[in-house]
């Protein structure tokens, strides 16, 4: 079968590594893994802000589509433009793959030309209203136990929404440092105010991936997120995957990536979001209490075996795919 795939254009850029853009690319080649023909747009823009010229770009892209295609759509594209998704909505079969739902009346009125939604967690599902949508979480590949012994660590670009600002008045109250994996480009102000708040607590490294990606959380024995927002947090099930417990906020998705090891354990501590103080105490906890780390790592352990893989998340959209072609 055929699918054609409209991403955006920064997909497999290096230095903008996201969780979107690792969802969409691993999604596209579990698709081929199946057996499908995936054809790839990546489409220019400034999303979800585009120009009026990238705009007409994405309109020219989805008219050479032949009639009758299932057509995979990024939400990052797909919620800001429905003047464009809807005169294509009678002749493609059009399916939104949604990470962030805005709740705006720009996207409602874009999703409603679609067959289908596919949202990247229960979470985001439970939030969309549309008659046709399939939750699809994202996988995550197997990885060797992490060694530890470097301490925190934080994965996530350095943003308002990810509560390093929070991470920093944490540290200073607990006095402990932490190694942040991330993007420092996206708020050069709020990265400015996070680096006076952290006093040197902080050791930023900038956007890591691959093999150095996996060396930093080789080296975690505490992974933390302390996020006001998350859809789901795959930084979550990457630590669990190498038996790294976590501390985050309890946001969002982030309880459903954590989940529970088979006996029912956590493997992690919750904390509210936008909460230094409580940050701060849980840290301190899990410094002061041995048996609370033993416990924590043995919990994620055991949840790391009962982790889903990258083809069992393109099972699921193959499914979505294959129904609204059908």
């Amino acid at each position: 079968m055929n699918v054609h795939a409209v991403l955006p254009n920064d997909i497999d850029d290096p230095a903008t590594p996201s969780g979107g853009n690792t969802y969409d690319r691993r999604v596209c080649d579990g698709l081929r893994a199946l057996g499908w023909v995936v054809r790839e747009h990546a489409v220019r823009g400034a999303w979800p802000v585009p120009s009026a010229a990238e705009r007409g770009d994405l309109a020219g892209v989805l008219a050479a589509i032949p009639d009758g295609a299932a057509v995979l759509v990024d939400g990052l594209v797909a919620s800001c433009v429905p003047e464009v998704l809807a005169p294509q909505a009678g002749r493609l079969a059009l399916v939104v793959l949604v990470h962030m739902p805005l709740g705006d009346d720009a996207e409602r009125a874009a999703f409603g030309s679609a067959r289908a939604l596919v949202a990247t967690s229960e979470w985001t599902r439970a939030r969309l209203d549309h008659p046709a949508v399939v939750a699809a979480p994202p996988g995550v590949d197997r990885a060797l136990v992490a060694a530890g012994g470097g301490g925190l660590l934080c994965v996530a670009a350095v943003t308002p929404h990810k509560g390093h600002d929070v991470l920093a008045a944490a540290l200073a109250l607990a006095d402990m440092r932490c190694t942040c994996v991330g993007a420092l480009d996206r708020d050069p102000a709020f990265v400015a105010a996070v680096r006076e708040r952290a006093g040197g607590r902080i050791t930023f490294t900038g956007a890591l991936t691959g093999r150095e990606l996996a060396r930093a959380y080789d080296r975690a024995d505490l992974l933390v997120l302390p996020s006001r927002a998350e859809t789901y947090g795959m930084v979550v099930t990457e630590a669990l995957a190498r038996a790294v417990p976590v501390l985050a906020s309890g946001v969002g998705g982030v309880p459903e990536a954590l989940g529970l090891a088979p006996d029912g354990r956590r493997p992690g501590l919750l904390v509210p979001p936008g909460d230094h103080a409580a940050l701060a105490t849980t840290l301190n906890r899990w410094r002061a209490d041995p048996e609370l780390r033993r416990y924590l790592r043995a919990a994620a352990a055991d949840r790391r075996g009962a982790l889903t893989d990258w083809a069992t998340t393109a099972r699921q959209v193959a499914g979505v795919l294959a129904e609204v072609v059908g």
